[in-house]
């Protein structure tokens, strides 16, 4: 526990001093190298299921994960003190939306993820990166 807790406290750190030392905002740090940096080990855990065969593994991670983070990292790190939402983070929250019900059209329409769903997924991911670089 001590561990993640001197960790969490080195990627702020980090966060910051790459938002400084770049020009960036920390919001853009957070959305971009925090982001992909915390799903890593999600990553390696979904891809090591898919080997297996434990394709629902896969499913469940990803949104038992996203359900975690949004609502309980979320919830307990406003309930600790409030945090302000920018306007300009509303765009990042509807394309959030964008997506989650697209990925519900497409796990509804043959019950799973096709190749090339999951190539329009990846694509969606580098397209917001490219957003969210640009509109720093």
């Amino acid at each position: 526990l001590a561990g993640i807790v001197i960790g969490g406290d080195l990627v702020v750190n980090s966060a910051s001093d790459i938002a400084i030392a770049f020009g960036m905002s920390e919001t853009l740090v957070g959305l971009t190298i925090v982001a992909i940096g915390t799903s890593l080990p999600e990553l390696v855990t979904s891809l090591t299921a898919l080997k297996k065969g434990e394709n629902q593994l896969v499913i469940g991670n990803v949104i038992g994960s996203n359900i975690f983070n949004i609502l309980f990292v979320l919830g307990a790190s406003s309930a600790i003190t409030a945090i302000s939402l920018d306007s300009s983070m509303l765009i990042d929250v509807t394309f959030m939306v964008f997506v989650t019900v697209l990925c519900f059209i497409f796990g509804k329409t043959q019950d799973k993820f096709d190749k090339k769903e999951g190539a329009i997924l990846v694509a969606l991911f580098i397209a917001y990166m490219i957003f969210a670089i640009l509109r720093n």
